[in-house]
């Protein structure tokens, strides 16, 4: 009778168990399963590094190394005067006069040409630059890197100096807005 009480008071073999730790509670977390998922995506991760790595563009530095290039005297650039005066621009409802001076950038070589087809078609210029300046808006003459005006005078520019033929090059190299002011008139 003394064994059948000792068995009776102890405890069932599966709670032994648990309070030994042998065996893993129902509604506890596998730990194994969250270390498996964890290196899956450690993997996956450094394989998404090396393919976004691989695929960026390739950095814009480079060596650089001092080399000397030949500018002969005709190489050199120098500023030819295009236009210089003063434009009305009517576009807000009220009269505005524009003080505007373009500047034309050449290759020394053809300063000269240059100057000569300037002069030649001065007037020519200066009406191009009236209408761009009177058709323009007035957000567009007060623009700080005046991108739309510059665009627009180069245009013209570019075309009474455009090439003769495919091989020869342009003789203008830029053309420069130095003065854009405007002044309301009273």
């Amino acid at each position: 009778m003394s064994a059948e009480k000792k068995d009776a008071k102890a405890p069932p073999p599966a709670d032994a168990a648990k309070k030994d730790g042998g065996e893993a509670k129902k509604g506890g977390l596998p730990v194994k399963l969250f270390g498996i998922v964890g290196v899956v995506m450690a993997i996956e991760a450094g394989a998404l590094f090396f393919v976004f790595k691989s695929m960026k563009p390739k950095s814009a530095t480079a060596d650089v190394h001092a080399v000397v290039v030949a500018n002969p005297e005709g190489e050199k650039i120098t500023e030819v005067k295009a236009v210089e005066d003063k434009f009305q621009n009517m576009q807000t409802g009220k009269v505005w006069f524009w003080d505007i001076a373009v500047y034309v950038q050449t290759k020394q070589k053809n300063a000269e040409l240059v100057k000569k087809r300037l002069e030649a078609r001065q007037a020519e210029i200066g009406e191009e630059v009236s209408r761009i300046v009177a058709r323009a808006q007035h957000a567009q003459l007060k623009e700080p890197d005046r991108q739309t005006l510059s665009k627009q005078v180069s245009a013209v520019v570019m075309k009474i100096f455009e090439p003769t033929d495919e091989k020869s090059e342009s003789m203008v190299e830029r053309v420069i807005i130095s003065r854009c002011r405007g002044l309301p008139l009273e």
